[in-house]
């Protein structure tokens, strides 16, 4: 297969991957992958032409360049409105590959809120817990991210974290890679699930220091570590990608 078209496929999966688990409705959210060329990327189009994220195909990946311009692609498809939260993130860390927007209404809850989400599990989910003692950034504008400067203005917020949270929005998570991003995201939306079903239940309470210290070779700063253990990124992109796609 041609690398484009290859690569044009593995954005699409990304965005069935999400849109199946409900982290995303219609068309709300964007899938975008840098190419080798650094100025261009794939990006999940808008427009009238366009499919919903759960039923992304190839088609509806176009090329543009990091000023949100579209390079190709067929008509009826353009950026989406927020090309600049991709844009930005680029811009600022040439390392990474892939950025994930989504709208999980769980995560758009806790920002409303103002509530943080608390590192309360560690056997039950590692990738959790790091993303949960890393700490999480939240960009405090409800906002569309629709032009330079308020993508740059959001890539400050984000800083150098993989992921962060919009207030009244939903999430952006970055990686070195399209499933680096995507597995990210449904860990941040799994802590917050976490995180929900415990307040309701009553007063949730972090894990201990000392259950902290037995996930320390985890939790240890890595340049270029993936999101929870060893082997579960690659495991984890092929159950999500079967759920996707079971045929």
């Amino acid at each position: 297969m041609d690398p484009l078209q290859e690569n044009r496929e593995l954005v699409a999966k990304a965005c069935r991957i999400l849109g199946n688990l409900g982290l995303t409705k219609g068309s709300q959210g964007h899938v975008s992958m840098r190419l080798p060329d650094p100025d261009l990327l794939l990006i999940k189009a808008r427009g009238p032409d366009e499919s919903g994220v759960r039923y992304t195909e190839a088609r509806d990946i176009i090329t543009v360049d990091l000023s949100g311009k579209k390079i190709a692609g067929p008509e009826g498809l353009e950026p989406p409105q927020e090309v600049f939260i991709h844009t930005w993130i680029y811009k600022s860390h040439p390392e990474m590959k892939s950025v994930i927007h989504i709208h999980p209404l769980t995560v758009v809850l806790f920002t409303i809120c103002n509530k943080p989400l608390l590192p309360l599990v560690g056997a039950y989910d590692p990738g959790a817990l790091r993303l949960a003692v890393e700490g999480i950034p939240t960009y405090r504008r409800s906002i569309l991210i629709s032009n330079d400067e308020r993508g740059k203005e959001f890539a400050e917020a984000m800083g150098k974290k993989k992921v962060c949270l919009m207030r009244g929005h939903g999430l952006t998570t970055a990686g070195r890679s399209v499933e680096e991003a995507t597995v990210t995201a449904i860990t941040l939306n799994d802590l917050a699930e976490v995180n929900y079903r415990a307040c309701l239940l009553g007063n949730p309470e972090p894990i201990s220091s000392e259950d902290m210290k037995t996930f320390a070779h985890l939790l240890a700063p890595r340049p270029g570590r993936s999101t929870g253990a060893p082997g579960h990124l690659e495991s984890a992109w092929r159950y999500y990608s079967r759920l996707a796609d079971p045929g």
